[in-house]
């Protein structure tokens, strides 16, 4: 049943007359008419004994008349009380793809016993796509790397990463603490494709003409990683995808690494709980920066 009929019903039975009512609801008379008409139908009795003088209820109205009242009373009592719930905060957060999924684990599991009242909304996401939503306000903050491009953004530091080769806990090499990269000549390798240090890694084994066989190509840094557990081959990535089944050689002649920070909106300077989870995972202080001006 259509709520406006029990409007109409109810202006009405109230004035008694099928003109006033129409006036009270803003409707014409016709329109209203049709209105009680179809009502009528739906409950099967005529609701309105009508006169030349006055429109007065059958004693059907009647009845309905305390069920329309009472209808229409808890549908106004829940709009209120909807209005009246407090309503969740929402953090609209992005994080590089190749952000350490074990981080962004313990950021939301620290959220998640924090986070009364705020509502968690993460977009898994490439650089560039960041970027642009922070530009735009689509995103309220993001985990990714610092950049020049950024550098109009509010920042704060949250970790800076070498980069390091990863082989199985039994490998040949997992006792090692350093290596050139010109003695991996004869390993098998797994390419990160989505790996934003991927042309230096490659130019660095390239100098020491080390053109190496792959086994995989992925997309996937868990995918990458757990195959580097299972022995298929090596790769290189950034320290924090350290976990068990995983050991850590460093490249030498390879300095890279890279910096990862939390990076706002311009429309967006209120702290939440989600920013103090990351800055409990990363260790990090609450020391902002705007490094530039657009």
């Amino acid at each position: 049943m259509d709520r406006y009929l029990l409007r109409y019903f109810l202006a009405v039975a109230e004035l008694g007359s099928f003109s006033k009512a129409a006036a009270k609801v803003n409707v014409t008379q016709p329109t209203l008419s049709v209105g009680i008409a179809k009502l009528e139908e739906q409950v099967g009795a005529r609701l309105f004994e009508r006169t030349t003088r006055r429109v007065s209820l059958t004693p059907a109205g009647s009845r309905f008349l305390a069920h329309a009242r009472r209808i229409t009373q808890e549908y106004e009592s829940a709009l209120r009380d909807v209005a009246d719930a407090p309503q969740l905060k929402r953090v609209r957060a992005g994080v590089l793809s190749t952000v350490a999924a074990r981080d962004l684990e313990r950021i939301v599991a620290h959220h998640a016993r924090h986070a009364s009242g705020e509502a968690l909304e993460i977009l898994d996401s490439t650089e560039r796509d960041i970027a642009n939503r922070l530009s735009d306000g689509r995103l309220d903050l993001a985990i990714t790397i610092r950049r020049p491009g950024l550098d109009s953004f509010a920042q704060e530091m949250l970790r800076r990463e070498p980069y390091v080769l990863f082989v199985a806990s039994g490998h040949r090499l997992a006792a090692v603490e350093s290596i050139d990269g010109g003695a991996l000549a004869g390993e098998t390798m797994i390419v990160r494709r989505q790996c934003e240090g991927l042309p230096e890694i490659s130019r660095y084994f390239t100098n020491r003409d080390v053109r190496p066989s792959f086994s995989l190509r992925t997309l996937s840094d868990d995918r990458a990683m757990s195959m580097v557990a299972a022995g298929l081959g090596v790769t290189v990535a950034p320290a924090s995808f350290k976990q068990p089944g995983l050991a850590t050689v460093r490249l030498e002649g390879f300095d890279l690494s890279r910096d990862v920070g939390l990076v706002f909106s311009d429309r967006t300077r209120e702290q939440s709980v989600f920013v103090e989870s990351v800055r409990a995972t990363y260790g990090a202080r609450p020391a902002v920066a705007k490094l530039g001006k657009r």
